[in-house]
């Protein structure tokens, strides 16, 4: 694993244990779950930046063009 996705992991999982962590408290620390959900998100963003997309390849027609003739 690079260092980048290093990163990316402990953003998600420590982001997940701090909004875990504010949510199971009787009163609600409402900015630690807030920064738990963001770190969160920002893990996971980092992580799907680098999954290629489906509509990234250049799939071949079945229609092949033809090329007009020059008269």
């Amino acid at each position: 694993m690079d260092m980048s996705r290093n990163i990316n992991f402990i953003c998600i999982v420590v982001g997940g244990l701090v909004a875990l962590y504010a949510q199971a408290e009787q009163e609600q620390n409402t900015y630690l779950l807030m920064a738990g959900a963001i770190l969160l998100i920002f893990g996971i963003y980092r992580t799907s930046r680098n999954i290629p997309s489906k509509f990234d390849k250049e799939e071949e027609s079945f229609v092949k063009t033809e090329k007009e003739n020059e008269v």
